[in-house]
């Protein structure tokens, strides 16, 4: 069992404790050690319970002196705003898992490390100083033992990447333009506010939709090298809670129809189970809401001009989709310290 520790409860910190805690093969593998978040206790329990997005969570939720208590187990809190703390160390923390989204290199996430705690997952794009970058379904092979700052990349290079993948395999891919299509986020104020260097992000989030800076041709660069220059990606923010969207345009070599890239993708999706899913009906965004996958294709809008021009549309839970892809790497960095930890005990007999 995997003692593991959650260091920041926003989205995604908040998420991954639900995830963690509803579902019995996770717990079985995975169990919260502790917690980490500047919050109060009884914010931090109650954001827990009550989610305007995700509803509320099933399992009970109290605080017990100072500790979160779901489902009867109290997990420690504490609220230090630096990593340099034995806090993970005295509850015997295996793995952090970093959801504050401000810690992006090794030498920041290796203030985690020391003592119990062997290695940190970061739930945002790491420096190129990480051990490695991982996108579930496309390149978890790499994951090694040795291996102790790794981060889960983001939701968008999540959802696109083994899209990406699987069209240069089956057709070659040319060129291609990416438009994230985004669900508002927290570094974007309610109302019109000095609230960012970009001015775009000054502006009111529920009143426009907003260009903002990706790094998502960075991504496919990273992951996907002989895609890199001819990739380019740009992002707009709209007004809604969650569920986002990719456009993806691709130039393709070989020519094709809508009708063979909707069987290309659709027999791709038994390979990456819980990765890749497919819709073929009538819905919008709020349809997507709780999608385990990190990228549901919406088989209805696949568009092809001229044979070699193809147009995609893939939805995914920006939110939901992301932790659960935390899940599936925190379970196999799991694995990990428990073979290394039978092998010590064997090497002791």
């Amino acid at each position: 069992m995997t003692r593991v520790g959650i260091n920041g409860l926003g989205r995604i910190g908040r998420l991954l404790a639900r995830r963690i805690s509803e579902r019995l093969d996770t717990r079985e593998v995975l169990t919260i050690a502790a917690a980490n978040e500047l919050a109060d206790p009884q914010t931090v329990a109650h954001l827990l319970k009550y989610d305007s997005t995700h509803g509320r969570f099933g399992l009970k939720v109290d605080v017990d002196h100072g500790a979160i208590k779901i489902d009867g187990r109290a997990i420690p809190l504490m609220n230090y705003s630096s990593s340099e703390h034995d806090f993970w160390r005295a509850q015997d923390v295996d793995l952090v898992i970093d959801c504050t989204g401000g810690e992006l290199d090794r030498v920041a996430a290796s203030q985690h490390l020391g003592g119990s705690v062997k290695r940190v997952l970061l739930s945002q794009p790491g420096s190129s100083d990480v051990d490695a970058t991982i996108i579930w379904g496309l390149n978890q092979h790499v994951l090694r033992p040795s291996m102790t700052v790794v981060s889960a990349g983001s939701c968008t290079s999540n959802a696109l990447m083994p899209i990406l993948s699987i069209m240069d395999d089956a057709l070659g891919i040319n060129a291609g333009i990416v438009t994230t299509i985004h669900s508002a986020m927290n570094d974007q104020p309610v109302i019109d506010a000095y609230h960012h260097t970009d001015l775009r992000k000054t502006r009111a989030a529920f009143n426009s939709v907003i260009p903002v800076e990706t790094g998502l041709a960075q991504g496919v660069e990273r992951f996907l090298p002989h895609l890199g220059e001819k990739i380019q990606a740009r992002a707009l923010r709209v007004p809604t809670l969650n569920v986002s969207s990719l456009d993806v345009v691709l130039a393709v070599d070989t020519a094709t129809s809508a009708a063979d890239v909707n069987r290309i993708i659709k027999e791709a999706s038994q390979s990456f189970s819980g990765v890749l899913s497919v819709n073929e009906e009538p819905l919008a965004s709020c349809d997507f809401l709780g999608m385990d996958a990190s990228c549901v294709v919406d088989t209805t809008q696949t568009q092809v001009s001229g044979g070699q021009l193809i147009k995609l549309m893939l939805w995914f839970d920006n939110e939901w989709a992301f932790a659960n892809r935390m899940v599936d790497i925190a379970i196999a960095m799991s694995k990990f310290s428990d073979d290394q930890a039978s092998i010590k005990q064997t090497s002791a007999n």
